[in-house]
């Protein structure tokens, strides 16, 4: 069966302003404490992942009587809060997280950022915070990246990650919503998520923690999902693996994701399946990227429930041939073991898994035709 849009994928789709029309939404604070050019050259010649960050930052503030105002870009610095700041206390935040990328001839895109802006208020209304009009997402990243072209780099998988967010900052300590937010842009010049490159990850199957639960936030992107997967991943680090999968909460027997990866199975007739989307799981904008071009391909993809026991049977069988992860941060990422408590199997990566990543990455960076028109032009 075809896969059938979420309501999501349809918000995403619609016509979005282009970046020259919404460009100045946000008001640029310049300043002369920029990083020196020798901070700069260290930087762009030691390219980890989310570790240094740009001169700038986007910046709004909600109130109930004036909504979403004051927005500017700003220097980046610290944050001032209230200790009694609502986000302290309860955990009131969304986030996202997308990419910036330098095409050969020094122009600079981003990829689906009409997902990540519906994707943000989606979580933003699981969250009951006020949503952010699509225009001032937009504006946000267009805005701040103009001003931090400098940081954007130049090489196979390198970018610049932008991570925007919202938190409370009303200082109350009452449990409701609150009824003052920030919304924050930061930007990291950055090099692979994973430090050993597109090299197979170990996954180790948790069958202790969960992520989320049925009724929970699994689906939101904010900080809660992850801060639950933390010390699973700990744990698993200490045994060897890289990444932790994790099952349902409510059967503990299926497939739900990887702390911040959503994952696809490739089985021997060259078919593809993806766990489908429960409420337990994040809707990747990678996950949906994937889907819709290789359906596009003609290559069967389906969303189902996918039990571990079959999974296990499927890789010592034969039947599932490759098994890999998805996110925005590391794009695709091979699978080459994966174990629990009963069974421990490693797994080759194969030609699909390859065939994922340079597609998508040849998309993103101008190498191949933009067949779905995904990519967004910030700059010449």
């Amino acid at each position: 069966m075809a896969h059938q849009q979420t309501e999501l994928e349809l918000q995403a789709a619609q016509m979005i302003p282009t970046a020259d029309e919404v460009a100045g939404i946000f008001a640029v604070q310049t300043h002369d404490h920029k990083k020196s050019d020798a901070q700069y050259a260290h930087v762009m010649d030691n390219l980890g992942f989310g570790i240094d960050f740009t001169d700038y930052m986007a910046h709004a503030t909600w109130t109930e009587p004036e909504g979403w105002h004051n927005k500017v870009i700003e220097p980046y610095g610290p944050l001032s809060l209230d200790p009694g700041s609502s986000v302290l206390h309860y955990g009131q935040e969304v986030f996202e997280g997308l990419k910036a990328y330098r095409h050969a001839d020094g122009s600079i895109w981003t990829f689906r950022p009409s997902y990540n802006a519906v994707r943000l208020n989606y979580s933003s209304g699981r969250l009951a915070i006020p949503e952010l009009p699509v225009d001032d997402f937009l504006a946000s990243i267009v805005d701040l990246i103009r001003m931090d072209q400098r940081w954007v780099p130049e090489g196979e998988g390198t970018s610049l990650y932008l991570r925007p967010f919202i938190i409370a900052s009303e200082s109350f300590l009452g449990v409701r919503a609150a009824s003052r937010y920030e919304y924050v842009v930061i930007a990291s010049p950055s090099g692979p998520y994973f430090a050993h490159g597109f090299q197979p990850i170990d996954v180790w199957v948790d069958q202790k923690y969960h992520r989320a639960g049925p009724g929970g936030m699994g689906d939101a992107k904010t900080g809660g999902n992850y801060a639950a997967s933390l010390l699973p991943k700990i744990e698993a680090h200490h045994h060897g693996f890289d990444e932790v999968m994790f099952l349902d909460a409510q059967t503990n027997s299926n497939v739900d994701e990887l702390g911040g990866m959503n994952v696809f199975i490739v089985m021997a007739d060259g078919s593809v399946k993806t766990p489908k989307l429960t409420g337990n799981i994040l809707p990747g904008g990678t996950r949906s990227s994937i889907i819709q071009f290789l359906e596009d391909e003609r290559i069967a993809v389906e969303e189902a429930t996918i039990n571990i026991d079959w999974l296990v049977d499927g890789l010592r069988s034969g039947e599932v041939k490759e098994v890999f992860a998805c996110g925005t941060a590391a794009v695709v990422t091979a699978i080459g073991r994966i174990a629990g408590e009963n069974f421990d199997i490693t797994i080759p990566t194969g030609d699909m898994t390859r065939h994922v990543y340079d597609e998508l990455t040849s998309i993103q960076l101008g190498k191949a035709e933009d067949r779905f028109g995904w990519l967004y032009k910030i700059s010449e």
